[in-house]
């Protein structure tokens, strides 16, 4: 049985949100694809965050403290079928030019009933 593919409306909530992470548009985005009480990880400290405006203040000090970048790598179903995750390469921008760690990650998304981002997990790949 092939392997069921990632719906289309989450494929393209997921690559516009990575399209426009390092940019400006990020803020004015958020009410459109994260839900009014997304789960999302604050790795650095360990610890869950909840709303737009935790994300929001959140990714404002991660900006404050250098230029983030992900770059997108594919997108595929969970082994449950109920999660998305997306397979990405973390890196900074600094005067130098952007830099791409060699290790990947993953981004687990759950969505909401109205097609919204309502939780990210991060893991290592497996």
């Amino acid at each position: 049985m092939p392997a069921a593919e990632v719906p289309a409306a989450q494929e393209a909530l997921l690559r516009k949100m990575y399209e426009v992470f390092s940019t400006a548009e990020r803020d004015a985005f958020v009410p459109h694809c994260l839900a009014p009480d997304v789960d999302w990880p604050n790795v650095a400290d360990g610890i869950r965050l909840h709303g737009h405006d935790e994300v929001r203040t959140y990714w404002a000090a991660q900006f404050e403290a250098a230029h983030p970048l992900v770059r997108l790598e594919g997108l595929r179903l969970d082994e449950d079928g109920q999660r998305v995750v997306a397979t990405v390469r973390p890196g900074l921008r600094d005067d130098a030019g952007d830099h791409w760690a060699q290790e990947l990650v993953e981004h687990v998304y759950r969505f909401s009933p109205e097609g919204l981002v309502s939780r990210m997990d991060v893991r290592p790949v497996s």
